[in-house]
C-alpha cells in the first residue's frame, strides 16, 4: 500500500516517515489469514492532522481497491475519556467552538454502562454533541471515498479504546495524525499493538 503511495508522489521516504509501529509478527488471531476484506482505523477528531490520516487512509483504500479488486472498509474512530482531559495533544482533543448540528452517531460503544443522573447527564451532553460533528465531518469526507465506511464513538482511555476497535475489527492499519515514533501515543499504544500504526509524513503535515 505504501509503495504504491510512494510511486504516486515520487518520494522514496514514505515508508519511513509513516510507519510508526510494524505489523507484528503474528497475525492477531480472529483474522483469518485469507482475508477477503481490508479494514483501516483512523484515529480521528477533526484536527488538520488527522483529516491528514483520514484522507490518506481513503487515498490507500482507493488504490488497493483499483489495485486487487479487494473490499476495503475505512472507519474513523473519535475516542472520549472518561475524565475529558486528553494526554494526547493534536491527536484525539476536543475542537473548539464547533457550530452546533445535529446527526446521528452511527455506532456508540461505552466500556462501562452507569445510570446518568440529571447533573451528570447535563454535563454530557456537550461532549456528546461535539463527537456527533466530529463523526458527521468524517462521514462527509467519506462521501468522496465512495466506498465502505463506519465511525465508532468510544468512551474510555484512548489507547485501551483504540486498540478494542482494531481488534474487534480486525483492523489491517491504525493510521493516526502525528508523525514521530516518539510520540506519547505511540508508547500508549506499546510494542505488541495488533497491527501496523502509520502516522503522516512531516512534509504533508497540515
Amino acid at each position: 500500500m505504501l509503495a504504491r503511495l510512494q510511486s504516486a508522489t515520487g518520494r522514496d521516504d514514505l515508508i519511513e516517515q509513516m510507519v510508526l509501529l510494524p505489523e507484528p509478527n503474528k497475525p492477531f488471531s480472529k483474522k483469518p489469514q485469507k482475508a477477503e476484506a481490508v479494514n483501516l482505523i483512523v484515529a480521528y477528531d477533526a484536527s488538520p492532522n488527522s483529516h491528514t490520516a483520514l484522507d490518506i487512509a481513503f487515498w490507500i483504500a482507493h488504490q488497493t481497491r483499483l489495485a486487487t479488486n479487494t473490499e476495503v472498509t475505512v472507519q474513523a474512530v473519535y475516542v472520549v475519556e472518561d475524565n475529558q482531559s486528553s494526554q494526547y495533544p493534536n491527536i484525539l482533543s476536543f475542537p473548539q467552538e464547533q457550530p452546533s448540528l445535529e446527526c446521528q452517531v452511527s455506532e456508540i460503544s461505552k466500556s462501562v454502562t452507569q445510570v446518568l443522573t440529571q447533573p451528570k447527564l447535563q454535563t454530557a451532553i456537550a461532549p456528546l454533541q461535539q463527537a456527533d460533528i466530529i463523526l458527521w465531518q468524517a462521514r462527509s469526507l467519506a462521501e468522496e471515498w465512495q466506498g465502505s465506511f463506519k465511525s465508532h464513538l468510544r468512551f474510555g482511555p484512548i489507547a485501551t479504546e483504540l486498540n478494542k476497535v482494531v481488534k474487534s475489527e480486525a483492523a489491517d492499519i491504525l493510521f493516526l495524525g502525528c508523525n514521530s515514533v516518539n510520540h506519547p501515543m505511540i508508547g500508549a499504544l506499546g510494542s505488541n499493538f495488533p497491527c501496523a500504526v502509520l502516522g503522516i509524513p512531516s512534509s504533508i503535515e497540515e
